[in-house]
């Protein structure tokens, strides 16, 4: 059985940590430097950073705050945000960043993720989705979850993957912030097409939500998961102890 990763996101605007419900209504949180350290120290297995507005504003990702956050911590730092081409690639890994999460950057440029591949290997390139579900089908959407591309998502997913993606972060939008469970039908349907790691994002409330995710789709890697975490309504070490006494393997 595969170890299962537990993942904090940090969603970045302005140099703070902020959040939302389905990408809107953004609100404080709190340093992203001070929140990286207490996951650090917590047992976080990785850390997600997300420069949220880098894209929309069409302006580099906030190189400062990163490296901040890059040196008050241990585990994998995956970053993301203004992610555009390969010279972003070398920037930001130069940061400290371990593996680089593109998003938006591939709608503009399909072509990236094979190159990135290619220049800095599968391991280091993550393939993030915005999705939501229109009329009969899941759309791919863009600018924040601002724009519906009209792009079939899975269709999407399976072209990253073939691409080169080391691997696969999907964000739900019509179960972010919304604290009611992950959306196992959008993971079902990702995880029947791609073989490569994918982790769930968006509708973690409460520890039995993690558990219902890894016992319904033993296929995912990993939780991703921001208010419930930052709130303190979940706690990693709690988190992890709930899912080894449930038969699910994680690092404790």
């Amino acid at each position: 059985m595969s170890v299962k990763r537990i993942i904090p996101c940090l969603d970045v605007k302005s140099g703070r940590v902020v959040k939302g419900v389905r990408f809107k209504g953004l609100n404080d949180v709190a340093s992203p430097v001070d929140l990286a350290r207490h996951y650090n120290e917590d047992g976080a297995d990785e850390l997600v950073f997300y420069d949220i507005t880098a894209s929309i504003e069409e302006r580099n990702l906030f190189a400062d705050v990163l490296k901040q956050v890059a040196d008050v911590i241990s585990v994998p730092l995956t970053v993301g945000g203004g992610i555009n081409t390969l010279e972003d690639f070398e920037r930001i890994l130069g940061c400290g960043a371990d593996k680089i999460s593109i998003n938006s950057g591939v709608l503009k440029n399909p072509k990236l993720v094979n190159e990135a591949a290619r220049k800095f290997g599968s391991r280091r390139v993550v393939f993030a989705v915005d999705v939501s579900f229109v009329g009969s089908s899941y759309h791919v959407f863009a600018k924040g979850g601002r724009e519906d591309t009209g792009i079939d998502a899975i269709e999407w997913i399976k072209r990253g993957a073939d691409g080169g993606a080391g691997e696969l972060v999907v964000n739900s939008i019509d179960t972010d912030g919304v604290r009611d469970g992950f959306d196992l039908p959008l993971l079902e349907a990702v995880c029947n097409e791609v073989n490569i790691p994918v982790v769930a994002s968006g509708g973690a409330g409460c520890i039995e939500d993690f558990i219902t995710l890894f016992k319904k789709l033993p296929e995912i890697d990993a939780g991703l998961a921001a208010s419930v975490f930052h709130f303190g309504e979940v706690k990693i070490p709690e988190l992890k102890q709930a899912l080894h006494k449930n038969g699910i393997c994680v690092r404790v």
